[in-house]
């Protein structure tokens, strides 16, 4: 069956992880994602394990099931080569800051000319309305610049960045969004439009989601901050042989939770006998967990919380989740074969659709594997293809 994006052709040119992990949903999801790398390829075909140059364990993830054209996009050919495959492209995307962008004369308006029903979406690092619009962005400095760096402080006593790249995934699936409704817009009324997507605003918003707090009114009732998630003392509790997320949340849970803990003396505590009460003793009702979870194993306690229909789980590292029974029920890792790799195990994307669902997952694509493919597409002779390669699209991949 195809996917729900079947029929749609995106021109890709982002990197790294922002963009790409957007397009690589779109790519399971149907859609015929033209991922344009420079003659040096992306840098994530280099970071990290893999069986050969230029095709790591992350790349492959990110990326598969699309197409590979280099384009060296500084020279005038290369530019004229992009414009001739976007004019039978959907949507445009890319991740460079206005500058660049404009560097290279591949704003809104040059691509439009050539298909002016397109979805044209930038992903950029601050917004073109604010001053920081032409501030180079990463994630680590989105982090500090959207207040969950500081958050962290709250527990931690120090700032500190959040171990995986948050704002790029967090934006990459927001650019998708936006994508997505630009789309539908344009099903409906056959008009393309701009779409931007800046990381610092989004994340930004992300935080204040639940962290807003008393700064929704003006003037500010309070801080910026859900005291119950910052403080110390919460934190995965250590059993007798592990450690285990329990969250002990509503009237009802509350009451099973002493019941099974053999702690029916707490019951009549006035810290703990409501929500609003454990709300505003929330040290003190994490230390209390903290010390019941310690008397009991991991195994214990997870057979007796989910018969009481209270939320566990154990603490696993992301090697572990290659092995979690409901993972493998689920079937979220799907196995995929590939020429030059072998055996792969990659997370499909987990959105169920059940009349259009997503695909089986393929591989990433060499360096400028297809450039001759989609160069034939785009209208170009056979011949002329052949000397943009040999100009512009350059070799495929190092030696082995």
């Amino acid at each position: 069956m195809a996917g729900p994006l079947d029929g749609v052709r995106v021109l890709d040119l982002t990197t790294v992880v922002l963009g790409p992990y957007c397009t690589q949903i779109m790519a399971d999801m149907g859609a015929d994602v033209i991922k344009v790398e420079s003659p040096d390829g992306d840098s994530t075909r280099y970071i990290g394990a893999g069986r050969r140059p230029g095709m790591s364990g992350i790349f492959i993830n990110l990326n598969r099931g699309k197409r590979s054209l280099v384009l060296d996009l500084k020279e005038p050919e290369g530019r004229a080569a992009l414009l001739a495959v976007a004019r039978g492209c959907d949507v445009f995307v890319h991740s460079m800051r206005a500058k660049a962008i404009d560097r290279l004369s591949l704003g809104f308006d040059a691509i439009r000319s050539v298909a002016p029903s397109i979805i044209y979406c930038s992903a950029t690092g601050y917004g073109s309305r604010g001053r920081y619009r032409d501030k180079p962005a990463y994630d680590d400095v989105i982090q500090a610049g959207c207040g969950l760096a500081m958050l962290q402080a709250e527990q931690l006593g120090a700032p500190q960045y959040v171990t995986t790249v948050v704002a790029d995934k967090v934006t990459g699936l927001m650019t998708l969004s936006g994508i997505l409704l630009a789309l539908f817009h344009r099903s409906r009324t056959g008009e393309g439009q701009m779409v931007e997507v800046p990381m610092f605003e989004t994340m930004a918003s992300f935080v204040l989601a639940e962290n807003i707090c008393g700064q929704a009114f003006d003037p500010p009732l309070g801080r910026a901050v859900y005291e119950r998630l910052t403080t110390p003392a919460r934190k995965p509790y250590r059993t007798r042989d592990g450690y285990l997320s329990v969250i002990v949340y509503t009237d009802r849970q509350w009451k099973e939770f002493l019941r099974v803990a053999d702690r029916a003396d707490l019951a009549a505590d006035p810290r703990l006998a409501s929500f609003a009460a454990r709300t505003s003793h929330v040290d003190f009702m994490y230390r209390l967990i903290e010390s019941i979870i310690a008397t009991r194993t991991c195994a214990e306690w997870i057979e007796t919380l989910e018969d009481a229909d209270i939320p566990v789980m154990p603490v696993l590292s992301t090697d572990q989740l290659f092995a979690d029974p409901h993972l493998g029920e689920a079937k979220l890792m799907e196995r995929v074969a590939t020429a030059r790799d072998g055996n792969m195990r990659l997370p499909r994307t987990p959105v169920e659709l059940s009349e259009t669902p997503a695909r089986s997952l393929t591989a990433a694509p060499e360096l400028g594997e297809h450039s001759r493919q989609i160069l034939l597409e785009a209208g170009f002779a056979a011949g002329d293809v052949d000397t943009l390669v040999e100009r512009i699209v350059r070799p495929t991949l190092p030696a082995d």
